[in-house]
């Protein structure tokens, strides 16, 4: 998988007109297709492609207004038996942590206002994370928000027990070339409302 080390500031201008452009083109692309509507979809295309082993720990997400939505996944795959959690930011420059969710388990506002879990549930280590994104490519880079929260959580846990990513979009969402460095941690999978499908060269 090819990697490129740009100069540190034409790569954050880079990222910063790239997420202006696909913030607008998710903010169309849900009040087109609707997230929830989109997120069933994709459970089904997931399930059908990349079903995980039994008890797989798996980390969801809560969706902020126009995110993919990935509630529907989640919840068959409480049904299916997996463990599976929401990611709490614990401080800066630090990876996520994950606590135990269930259908209809009463959230708390977490750090940027994301819902989490409350802080008595059970933490858990996933071996496969949905993760949410403005854009992707076809190498299976990723354009976040920037935190680099993801990045440091999936370098975690990748060398302790090689988990993998899988990046949750519209499918239009796909560009031809999302910026990246060496420490921006590739997906293994893109799953939208139309496939699930191995990206890079995983």
């Amino acid at each position: 998988m090819a990697t490129e080390s740009p100069n540190p500031d034409r790569l954050a201008d880079a990222k910063r007109a790239l997420r202006a452009l696909a913030t607008e083109r998710r903010r169309q692309l849900a009040a087109t297709i609707g997230p929830a509507a989109a997120g069933a979809a994709a459970a089904e295309h997931f399930l059908a492609a990349c079903r995980p082993k039994p008890g797989t720990v798996v980390a969801g997400y809560w969706p902020l207004e126009g995110e993919f939505d990935p509630r529907p996944l989640m919840e068959r795959l409480v049904e299916l038996g997996h463990p599976v959690g929401l990611p709490v930011v614990i401080g800066r420059d630090q990876p996520l942590q994950f606590r135990d969710w269930r259908p209809g388990i009463a959230l708390v506002p977490g750090p940027f206002r994301v819902p989490t879990c409350p802080p008595d549930a059970l933490l858990l280590e996933p071996q496969l994370l949905l993760v949410p994104m403005l854009a992707f490519d076809r190498e299976g880079y990723r354009l976040g928000y920037g935190g680099g929260f993801y990045d440091r959580t999936l370098e975690k846990l990748r060398a302790r027990a090689g988990a993998l990513a899988v990046g949750t979009a519209f499918d239009g969402q796909e560009v031809a070339h999302v910026p990246h460095a060496d420490f921006d941690q590739p997906l293994d999978w893109v799953v939208t409302e139309r496939r699930a499908q191995r990206v890079g060269a995983n």
